[in-house]
């Protein structure tokens, strides 16, 4: 194998694992940009990834070659609605966002699995047939060297993260509801001084989280595990938090570090594959991602700077 089809190869491998820590990362950004910590990100992918596998398999026949991505909105709307309880307890009921972040990764995986065992009589779902695969990018994957390595055997949903973060980032920092957004993870009352809606400000920006939490959540069941259960979403929504710390509260940033994470993730499934890599054991790949994400936070969480008001409930009036 030549030097050139190893890169390649690496390249689609990380891509195609990070692109559902891309999503869920990303609503991470939206949520603590407004100052709500959103720990529950693994409960979101969780609800996305039962709904979306549960909606395939029903409607396999309705909608056909179209149904995983029919699923994703599905998936996107129960992981908003799951992230608004979020909103409730830290916002209007100002309980501790970690806590209630805590509260729905729990709630998640209780109810996706009582739901799997009163559906499907048995510990996971079956497996589905219509999913997303890798494939040529028309036009670009003919281009000498770089075609070959970054638009080769790319899943479509790749091409959506990409985009979705560039319109993040565009959205955040480029956009009057941006501005109020971030501007509410920061200075609240000076927001509200200047008649900006606190508690709804951080409702949609919660909400936008379990929208993209979800939608990872759907991707990485579609894509990666092809079923549901107990061991389908197994820290990929903290390693989706770690990846928003590391790339310090920014879209941009936290795309790049998702694709560092997913490039950690994708050793194990192409070391077989690569010279250098074919005689490691096969435990310190597959631990490779969680240490790694260890040492990202411990060295950069220090470094970075959350949102001044991150964490924080805000009542209106108060000082």
């Amino acid at each position: 194998m030549d030097a050139l089809t190893i890169i390649a190869l690496i390249v689609s491998s990380s891509l195609f694992a990070a692109t559902p820590l891309i999503f869920t990362a990303l609503g991470g950004v939206f949520s603590e940009k407004s100052g709500v910590v959103n720990i529950g990100l693994e409960g979101l992918m969780i609800i996305g990834a039962f709904t979306a596998i549960v909606f395939n398999l029903t409607f396999v026949d309705t909608f056909g070659s179209a149904t995983p991505w029919v699923a994703l909105l599905a998936a996107m709307l129960a992981g908003g609605l799951l992230s608004l309880l979020h909103g409730l307890a830290s916002i209007t009921f100002r309980a501790d966002q970690v806590v209630s972040g805590v509260a729905i990764n729990f709630l998640a995986l209780g109810l996706s699995l009582f739901l799997v065992k009163l559906l499907y009589d048995k510990g996971q779902t079956d497996m589905i047939k219509m999913n997303f695969i890798k494939k040529d990018i028309p036009f670009l994957s003919d281009i000498p060297i770089i075609g070959d390595i970054f638009f080769s055997d790319i899943a479509r949903p790749t091409i959506l993260a990409f985009a979705i973060a560039i319109i993040s980032w565009f959205v955040l920092y480029k956009t009057p509801f941006g501005l109020r957004l971030r501007s509410v993870g920061e200075h609240p009352m000076a927001a509200d001084t200047m008649g900006v809606n606190v508690a709804k400000t951080r409702y949609i920006a919660v909400f936008i989280s379990g929208l993209l939490g979800g939608l990872g959540g759907a991707v990485y069941a579609q894509s990666i595990s092809l079923d549901f259960s107990h061991a389908t979403i197994t820290g990929q929504g903290f390693m989706a938090l770690a990846a928003m710390i590391f790339g310090k509260w920014h879209p941009l940033g936290a795309m790049g570090a998702a694709i560092f994470f997913g490039f950690a993730q994708s050793l194990s499934i192409v070391s077989s594959n690569i010279p250098f890599l074919q005689d490691v054991p096969d435990v310190y790949l597959l631990i490779a991602p969680y240490v790694l994400t260890i040492l990202a936070l411990a060295g950069f969480i220090g470094r970075a700077d959350a949102p001044k008001a991150s964490g924080t409930p805000y009542v209106k009036g108060s000082r």
